[in-house]
């Protein structure tokens, strides 16, 4: 049987999770990280600590990031994902 996860492991899994799918689709629309920075009205720092998954994101933030790429972002208790 797996030991239960950690409230850590998990946030730590959901921000992974997180910043490969927004690296993945920034790379496919053809933008660098300082592009969809601008776009998105955030800082080069945060959106590079976004995709290296060492960020912890205000909400709004990120919600300003995926917008900007044509994303939903979906948080329910037990899940998380990102999807186009």
């Amino acid at each position: 049987m797996d030991k239960p996860r950690t409230q850590n492991q998990v946030i730590e899994q959901a921000l992974k999770g997180l910043a490969d799918r927004l690296r993945s689709e920034r790379k496919s629309q053809g933008l660098s990280q300082t592009e969809l920075a601008n776009l998105a009205g955030v800082s080069l720092n945060f959106l590079s600590q976004l995709e290296a998954g060492k960020s912890t994101a205000r909400i709004d933030k990120v919600l300003q990031v995926t917008t900007t790429l044509g994303l939903q972002f979906n948080i329910e208790y037990g899940k998380q994902g990102v999807s186009s």
